[in-house]
């Protein structure tokens, strides 16, 4: 007897939904997000859930996961800046921004390894004036204040009023595609 859908071999790759699949062909910026903690320790995000939402005033939205650390920081001083990763160079920041910062959070790590990584160590970028990290390899940036704080599932949607921002390099941003990296489903 033929089974119509037969389960999949055991090490065979894990099937997809079909409305995964549609989610995962949607197409992302990479953004990195800086963040302080009201004691001034920084902190930066690989972020790709990130829009514009208002003209008047200009609000931006920006998805983080319930338990990062960046949330935790902008709840604590309602300031962040969004740093748009540029196509030609983004990938090496991207790289080094993505693993979060808590090792605790990564299942499986004990000991030294579920200290704090400082994700800017090597990487070059100035403080803006509401002591967010701007990178100075960034293709555009901008800061904001937080405004609202929307749980939404696994993750909560910060709506940011922008402050400040400017586009320093000419080109094109960085998208999630060109990484090989999904994040949706």
């Amino acid at each position: 007897m033929n089974h119509p859908n037969p389960p999949p071999l055991p090490g065979s790759p894990k099937e997809i939904d079909p409305v995964e699949k549609a989610m995962l062909a949607l197409s992302y910026g990479v953004h990195v997000i800086g963040s302080r903690a009201a004691d001034g320790t920084l902190n930066a995000m690989l972020a790709d859930w990130v829009m514009q939402v208002s003209f008047k005033p200009r609000l931006v939205a920006v998805a983080i996961e319930n338990d990062a650390r960046t949330l935790r920081f902008i709840r604590e001083t309602k300031v962040f800046s969004v740093n748009l990763l540029h196509q030609k160079d983004g990938v090496a920041i991207a790289r080094q921004v993505v693993m979060p910062a808590e090792g605790s959070k990564i299942r499986g790590r004990t000991g030294e390894a579920t200290g704090v990584v400082d994700k800017l160590a090597g990487l070059d970028y100035g403080i803006h004036d509401n002591g967010c990290a701007i990178l100075d390899d960034a293709l555009g940036w901008f800061t904001c204040e937080a405004e609202q704080f929307l749980p939404t599932g696994d993750h909560t949607v910060v709506v940011g009023r922008v402050t400040d921002g400017a586009v320093v390099r000419t080109g094109e941003m960085l998208i999630e595609r060109e990484l090989g990296w999904e994040y949706a489903g």
